[in-house]
């Protein structure tokens, strides 16, 4: 994802992203936040047991974020203050690269504390998988010829929202087409919506 992101063209940070009210700018701004939460999180270690694990760790809603949220309004303000893109992709590229090398380094058993929860360093980076996978396809939503997340990356975010959602979807769902549903992302055609049957009342499933 560093990599799609310091190959953008310029014009293409004032362009919408697949987040409600953000822009690809909004959205960068936003991954520059997780590489800062993903490090402050490794250097936090906990004292007591795991109360989450990677799939716990998320809250499921119903209701798709609409960007008016007092802190999505901040990474809006947060990205204006850059002015220029390359400030951006700098940012993410180096506070990016240091989450990744902090990963690398970290004792997957070690227990850490963020959000007022208690996880295993592995089971914490787990859960970012999906994070970043489904922020991945946002990046890319309006932009057919970046490429988008990783197929591993795909596989294992579809299976860990059906373990938090409860639900599995059909076969037929390509694991792309599965988040964008499953997270209400783009609305299902009707010969999915006839494949998902009554479970598609259930969507989407917002986590978060």
């Amino acid at each position: 994802m560093r990599t799609a992101v310091a190959e953008l063209p310029d014009e293409v940070f004032e362009q919408p992203s697949g987040c409600a009210g953000w822009r690809v700018r909004d959205l960068v701004c936003h991954l520059i936040i997780d590489a800062q939460d993903v490090l402050i999180t490794l250097v936090t270690p906990a004292d007591t047991e795991p109360t989450r694990d990677s799939v716990t760790y998320w809250e499921v809603s119903d209701t798709p974020p609409t960007g008016d949220d007092p802190l999505d309004a901040l990474i809006v303000r947060l990205a204006a203050a850059y002015e220029e893109p390359w400030l951006l992709k700098f940012h993410l590229d180096d506070l990016g690269s240091a989450a990744g090398r902090a990963a690398e380094l970290a004792d997957p058993a070690l227990r850490v504390g963020t959000r007022d929860v208690v996880l295993t360093a592995g089971d914490y980076l787990s859960a970012y998988v999906l994070e970043w996978t489904l922020h991945h396809l946002d990046l890319v939503a309006y932009l057919p010829d970046v490429p988008g997340p990783p197929a591993e990356g795909l596989a294992r975010t579809r299976a860990m929202l059906e373990q938090i959602a409860g639900f599995a979807f059909p076969a037929s769902f390509s694991d792309k087409d599965a988040l964008l549903v499953g997270t209400g992302r783009r609305a299902p055609t009707d010969a999915e919506r006839a494949e998902l049957g009554e479970a598609a009342a259930r969507l989407p499933f917002v986590v978060g």
